[in-house]
């Protein structure tokens, strides 16, 4: 006979109601923000080829999904606009152009669920002929010129109602410059998620498809303002940057590839972190369940936990809609 402990942990797991008791992270809808794609054609939702079971909607079928969201307690969503290639230019003229699709959009939706949240990328590459974040120079990114635009982006975002500006581009001093613009036309009130630590991964395939960024040869270089995805200490330095410019929340991206950052990040700074679940990620998840290898519904609540267990505030997650779904039944 062994000499056993007196302390077995497996007695705390040992029943549902007493692992939900100890049960250390959990998720709920608050913990979820829905991307969300629109387009300009008229009452068409068009399927996305890279992205299974994904949408992209029409300015009808845009409101409709939100106000299902809003419904099922999700309290935010980040608009991307699916742009015209007619629209597109090398200086991004129609990224501030106040009329443009994604300011339409965010005004659709402010008027028909004006509780949910409106989130908007800061960031040239959907009207961008040659696909990159910003002005060209000399076949590389001018950081200044670009930040000029961006924040011309930032104020007609505002001023069509977006109740966060989210700046991905990785342009350095951007939030900085944003946070002046927005305060000094009496959006004090409009907040700025940066994307301050972005990755240049090859997970933002399909996200790229979708939106048109791919560049004229379909695949495009970005390490020049990207992150080295084999960099953490130099993920806290732009933490730590853009927190001292004026940014309101943080973003990681992707996620689960770099939970390691996000832990790190949670640990070293008092400030919301939030994490994007991105397009690639969503997909590798969607196509092994959709081939019978995996269970969606369990394996997607899984990753999201994961990102809870490294200390996201928020996270954005293309299965928004299917968890809280899900959660509602419960």
């Amino acid at each position: 006979m062994f000499n056993f402990p007196n302390t077995r942990l497996r007695r705390r797991r040992s029943s549902e109601w007493i692992r939900n008791l100890t049960s250390e992270n959990t998720l709920s809808v608050n913990d979820l923000i829905f991307p969300l794609f629109v387009h300009d054609q008229k009452k068409t939702t068009v399927p996305i080829s890279g992205l299974p079971d994904v949408k992209c909607y029409s300015m009808d079928g845009l409101i409709s999904i939100v106000k299902e969201a809003k419904d099922l307690g999700i309290n935010a969503v980040a608009i991307f606009p699916v742009v015209d290639s007619k629209l597109k230019s090398e200086n991004a003229e129609e990224a501030y152009n106040s009329e443009n699709l994604i300011c339409r959009a965010i005004c659709a939706i402010k008027s028909k669920v004006p509780e949910i949240g409106v989130i908007a990328d800061v960031a040239l590459d959907p009207y961008t002929t040659h696909g990159h974040d910003g002005i060209l120079k000399n076949s590389q990114v001018s950081n200044d010129e670009t930040v000029l635009l961006l924040c011309k982006q930032a104020l007609v975002l505002a001023k069509a109602g977006c109740n966060i500006v989210a700046p991905s581009d990785m342009m350095d001093g951007r939030i900085g410059a944003i946070r002046k613009v927005l305060d000094n036309n009496d959006f004090q009130n409009v907040s700025i998620l940066s994307y301050a630590v972005k990755y240049c991964s090859h997970f933002y395939a399909p996200f790229r498809q979708v939106v048109g960024s791919c560049g004229p040869s379909s695949s495009i270089d970005k390490s020049g303002y990207q992150m080295d995805y084999g960099n953490i200490h130099e993920a806290i330095c732009e933490i730590e940057m853009d927190i001292n410019e004026g940014a309101d929340f943080i973003m990681i991206k992707p996620g689960m590839p770099y939970l390691d950052v996000i832990k790190t990040a949670s640990e070293n700074f008092n400030f919301p972190i939030f994490a994007y679940q991105v397009s690639g990620e969503y997909a590798m998840i969607k196509a092994a369940a959709n081939n019978g290898w995996l269970n969606y519904n369990k394996v997607i609540y899984e990753s999201l936990i994961s990102f809870k267990r490294a200390g996201t505030s928020a996270i954005f997650t293309y299965a928004a809609l299917d968890v809280a779904r899900n959660m509602a039944c419960v």
